[in-house]
């Protein structure tokens, strides 16, 4: 009777754990997106956004990669420019994410074209790889502008942490591009993972245990989302950003990337910020770093 116990025990833990390493992944690579709506809501409390209800807007939709429906939206700038930006977000948000870097490029002459990434915003659900597939889905985007607006003179990235990661990876794909401005991106996701594990008193393992049973779930590993092996032979000029009080993703990601990057690169590490919060901690210096680095480059 009790070895019949401890036997529908043990098989109810192994379930139990089978069936916990199977959700880990997904708890990874399908975190709970932002609605449009509440994403426009936190960047309105967050700074003044009124100036996109004035804007010039047309929205359309770019096949990225295996045809997946890329929802896409032109800012026009009040003054005619054929300078163009595409603006990537990050992790849960959606192009709403983006606005906070617009009025920035809008004032350096730009046209900004932002975009939901891959399972998020009004895209179909789908799970994130951390810029594998969303560096694919990029370069369409890319492909498109150029077609799509033949009075280019200059097109330019910027992303912001998974945005930033997508950024750089699609760097390997060759798009045609004059620059990049990478903000709190990640070189691989592997650290980051394991950096949050440790901060929450969890177990590291678990990110060797996503990284198994993802391969086995999506067909993708956790390890070989790698943006910074795209920059040994890069040549388009970069611009890090990366907030020094960052604990999420450490600033010590962007210098990695920067150093790694066979082209120009800059970085600048901004004071009391965190993740995400450079240009809402120091706007003017950021700006600053923006124009300078373009004025470079030219």
């Amino acid at each position: 009777m009790v070895r019949n116990i401890i036997i529908v025990v043990i098989v109810v833990i192994l379930i139990l754990f089978i069936a916990f390493a199977f959700w880990l992944p997904s708890f990874v690579m399908t975190g709970k997106r932002q609605t449009l709506e509440e994403a426009l809501a936190w960047q309105s409390d967050h700074y003044d956004t009124s100036f996109y209800e004035g804007l010039e807007k047309t929205d359309y939709i770019v096949k990225g990669y295996e045809d997946y429906d890329l929802h896409v939206e032109l800012l026009k700038n009040p003054s005619p420019t054929d300078k163009y930006i595409i603006v990537s977000h990050g992790y849960t948000d959606n192009r709403m994410g983006a606005l906070k870097y617009v009025e920035m490029y809008m004032d350096l002459g730009f046209n900004c074209i932002i975009y939901d990434l891959r399972g998020h915003g009004e895209n179909a659900t789908d799970f994130t790889t951390y810029g594998v597939r969303e560096a694919q889905d990029l370069k369409c985007i890319v492909d498109d502008t150029r077609k799509r607006y033949d009075d280019i003179s200059v097109l330019g990235l910027h992303g912001e942490s998974l945005g930033a990661a997508t950024t750089i990876t699609s760097l390997k794909y060759k798009p045609e591009i004059d620059f990049a401005v990478a903000d709190c991106g990640f070189s691989d996701i592997d650290n980051v993972l394991r950096e949050g594990y440790r901060n929450a008193h969890a177990p590291v393992f678990l990110v060797d245990l996503a990284d198994f049973t993802g391969k086995i779930r999506y067909k993708y590993s956790i390890k070989e989302m790698r943006p910074i092996d795209s920059l040994n032979d890069n040549k388009v000029p970069i611009l890090f950003i990366h907030g020094a009080d960052d604990t999420f993703i450490l600033p010590k990601n962007s210098e990695d990337m920067a150093a790694r990057t066979a082209g120009y690169s800059e970085i600048h590490i901004i004071p009391k910020a965190g993740h995400a919060e450079s240009i809402l901690t120091a706007p003017n210096d950021y700006k600053d770093y923006v124009e300078r680095f373009l004025e470079k480059i030219e």
